[in-house]
């Protein structure tokens, strides 16, 4: 299973943190979240998308739902089960961080 917390803290700027709570991990930057996954061996993460994006990957994945307890027209759970191509869920971290980042001022980009 690919270890999402080295690939989410790999990312430039990229801080944990735990404003909900020793059991979820948050992943923000510039402060603002892009990734929040369980502490350990996790089952899920939540991560930002396009809309068009959401409908798309809900559609395709079964591993992919809309997000839980986030904007399900923004965000996406993802099933950590194995089931999604290779390559597709460090994709999708990428995508969820780059959208964050491309929001921030120039000054608070890493």
């Amino acid at each position: 299973m690919t270890d999402v917390y080295a690939l989410c803290a790999a990312l430039p700027g990229a801080v944990l943190t735990f404003p909900f709570g020793e059991d979820t991990c948050v992943y923000k930057v510039g402060g603002r979240i892009f990734a929040l996954t369980g502490v350990g061996s996790s089952a899920s993460i939540n991560l930002k998308a396009e809309p068009a994006d959401v409908t798309g990957l809900v559609d395709t994945y079964p591993a992919v739902t809309r997000g839980y307890h986030m904007n399900k027209k923004h965000w996406v759970t993802v099933q950590l089960d194995g089931s999604l191509p290779p390559g597709l869920l460090e994709e999708l971290i990428e995508d969820s961080y780059d959208l964050i980042v491309d929001r921030l001022p120039a000054r608070d980009r890493p």
